[in-house]
């Protein structure tokens, strides 16, 4: 499939029984966070703001590179890569989403802050965690992140172009760079996002 902006773009697949991982840890990948049972947690902008400041701290303090992003209602797609010889981007990754699940899930139950679905998300975040020996009570991230190594200029175009084409697609905005949780405007309107991009 071709976008509007004249490349191919990325079509996920049924990846069942696929086993993603990072294996070459000073390469560029592309990695999708989604909440458990795709909660539209992100329709939030307090909670879009731990997570944005999470991916600060790891740019500033552990050697994350982002190199373009967007966060959707319910997931997140990042092509990152880390600085040689900070530690592996596995770990900054686990690092990431165990804080943000601890921040967030706290946010939401912050007494000071109304949150209409604060029984309705807590009771998906625990079932969920019940399920998994993984976490003691509660799962906010889903546990798989498919890691794709973008290898090949083909692989970094098309997903670029999906990710900055995710807002579209949703109905949110009719161009990619009107939206503000993106690097869209970094990449196609010459703007500065709300994250530091190392360009590819």
């Amino acid at each position: 499939m071709v976008s509007d902006l004249g490349c191919e773009i990325y079509q996920p697949a049924n990846t069942m029984g696929f086993a993603y991982a990072i294996r070459n840890p000073q390469a560029v990948y592309f990695i999708t966070f989604a909440v458990v049972e795709w909660v539209d947690v992100f329709t939030r902008p307090r909670y879009v703001d731990i997570l944005l400041n999470s991916i600060r701290y790891c740019q500033r303090e552990k050697g994350l590179q982002v190199h373009a992003w967007v966060i959707m209602s319910n997931h997140v797609h990042l092509i990152i890569s880390a600085k040689y010889p900070k530690p592996d981007l596995s770990d900054i990754i686990r690092d990431l989403k165990k804080f943000t699940s601890k921040q967030i899930v706290s946010a939401i139950n912050d007494q000071q802050e109304f949150e209409s679905r604060n029984r309705w998300m807590n009771w998906i975040f625990q079932s969920n965690g019940q399920r998994n020996s993984n976490n003691k009570f509660i799962q906010f991230w889903q546990q798989d992140n498919h890691p794709v190594e973008l290898d090949s200029r083909s692989k970094l175009t098309s997903r670029l172009s999906y990710l900055h084409l995710n807002p579209v697609r949703a109905g949110y905005v009719n161009e990619p760079w009107h939206y503000n949780y993106s690097s869209a405007c970094d990449y196609m309107a010459n703007q500065k996002g709300l994250l530091e991009v190392t360009f590819l």
